[in-house]
């Protein structure tokens, strides 16, 4: 993520290609400086990471890898999913909630007070659980289409 608009959005540095996304200052938040030999790197907290992810599943490879770094946090540091809601609602992003929402609910029915901060956040319109991903059921809860073999899915 860079407020830069590069002309070049995927280049290679040392044989690895990085996609660079462009976004508006306000959205760079929750950042850590760290150092590589003397380059300054700014990286985002690994919660922050997860909202973007929720925003744009790609980002993170598709829904299942989100699916599976939600479980993670959840379970070993539930303390910081409170953090989750506050940086979606920071990114402005309905979406995100939909799916947030719908994996809580499916996957980690104990945590109630997410799901409810979800629901209350909810957007009008659908949109694909996973945008790269045939979708062809419709949770009306979450108003979120989901590929037919979604598995966890409660009604």
């Amino acid at each position: 993520m860079t407020t830069a608009r590069p002309r070049d959005r995927k280049p290679v540095l040392r044989g690895t290609q990085l996609n660079l996304h462009t976004v508006r200052e306000d959205k760079l938040f929750a950042l850590k400086t760290v150092w590589r030999g003397q380059t300054r790197v700014q990286v985002s907290e690994p919660v922050r990471t997860l909202a973007d992810m929720l925003a744009d599943p790609q980002l993170g490879g598709g829904i299942r890898n989100v699916a599976d770094m939600l479980t993670v946090l959840l379970r070993e540091h539930a303390a910081e999913a409170p953090k989750l809601i506050e940086y979606v609602d920071r990114l402005g992003n309905g979406a995100a909630f939909k799916r947030l929402g719908f994996m809580l609910d499916a996957q980690h029915g104990d945590q109630t007070a997410l799901i409810d901060a979800c629901r209350s956040r909810l957007t009008t319109g659908y949109v694909k659980l996973d945008p790269k991903l045939p979708a062809d059921r419709l949770v009306t809860a979450w108003r979120l289409w989901i590929p037919a073999a979604a598995k966890g899915e409660r009604r």
